[in-house]
């Protein structure tokens, strides 16, 4: 039998537990344990673990360990706590997150794009009043962000007839969507996007990056879509536009701190939808087999998944 495989997390326990069942149908020849079941030698011996956002100084008692794999696509928390470690970090890929962010960012697109905050206004007053109905031919949406998630949300968009536009940080072609990159590409990609949805990671360059300058460049009563991480968006500058009419409607799913404060203002603002992170959770099966796969082809052939850029954040 292999040398154990730490589960090493700060979730719950019953759900940590699940984790460790799922995972162990998956890998019925390895000994998965979660942290504080593990001896010295177990400790000493690890060269994987698996981790959903661990403590760190649990890590640090695993001194051998090669690489670890996230159940989580995130790892902006990983690589700014454990970036200097010598292991690898891999994060989870996972087609059906991609399939379930893209169905969540369709959904909330047309929450924006058939004006439903607006009547939903309307019902509170009891006004009986109809919205001229505009195309989704005539309503481009700009899409930050594309990697597996930015383009499978990208190409659903476009596949129901919205003009989609997308911006990465390194120029990508994506079928039926007009691609930017650069500074140059962020700005029009903002200039055109009657609904802006950010799907970026956090960076040192992406925090605060959605601020004044991008809000004043959008069209006039743009939506803003953020399912991505809370920082990128200079929530404050966010609020003002709102507030002065700039912008018509945010739907914010990731905060600066989760869960968001019930003290917090955003609750009660009109022209905020707040949800709590749910657009696109981690399916525990699909996740698990993918893990298991990484963790057999190492094991058979001694190949180490793609791990994330620590320049790069992801």
């Amino acid at each position: 039998m292999s040398e154990v495989i730490p589960f090493v997390s700060q979730l719950e326990l019953k759900e940590e537990q699940e984790w460790i069942e799922v995972l162990s149908r998956q890998l019925p020849k390895e000994r998965i344990v979660g942290f504080s079941a593990l001896t010295a030698a177990d400790k000493k011996d690890a060269k994987i673990a698996i981790v959903a956002n661990p403590n760190p100084d649990e890590i640090s008692q695993l001194p051998n360990l090669v690489w670890i794999h996230s159940v989580w696509a995130g790892v902006e928390r990983l690589v700014g706590e454990l970036g200097d470690q010598p292991f690898g970090i891999v994060r989870l890929i996972d087609p059906e997150l991609a399939r379930t962010m893209a169905e969540a960012v369709l959904a909330w697109s047309l929450y924006l794009h058939r004006d439903m905050p607006a009547y939903a206004r309307q019902q509170k007053n009891r006004q009986w009043k109809e919205i001229p109905y505009r195309s989704v031919s005539n309503r481009t949406v700009g899409i930050l962000g594309l990697g597996e998630l930015g383009t499978a949300a990208a190409q659903l968009l476009a596949g129901i007839g919205f003009k989609v536009i997308g911006w990465s940080r390194s120029q990508k072609q994506v079928d039926n969507v007009i691609t930017k990159s650069g500074e140059d590409g962020l700005a029009e990609t903002v200039s055109r996007s009657d609904i802006l949805v950010s799907l970026l990671p956090l960076t040192d360059q992406t925090r605060g990056l959605i601020d004044k300058s991008v809000f004043d460049n959008l069209p006039d009563q743009a939506g803003l879509i953020n399912f991505g991480r809370g920082p990128v968006v200079a929530i404050e500058d966010l609020v003002r536009a709102l507030d002065q009419g700039r912008l018509s409607h945010a739907v914010l799913d990731v905060f600066e701190q989760e869960p968001l404060p019930t003290e917090s203002a955003l609750w009660d603002h009109d022209a905020i939808t707040v949800l709590p992170h749910i657009s696109a959770p981690t399916n525990m099966k699909t996740a698990s087999e993918i893990v298991a796969r990484n963790i057999v082809l190492y094991r058979q052939k001694g190949i180490l998944p793609v791990t994330v850029s620590r320049k790069l954040g992801y």
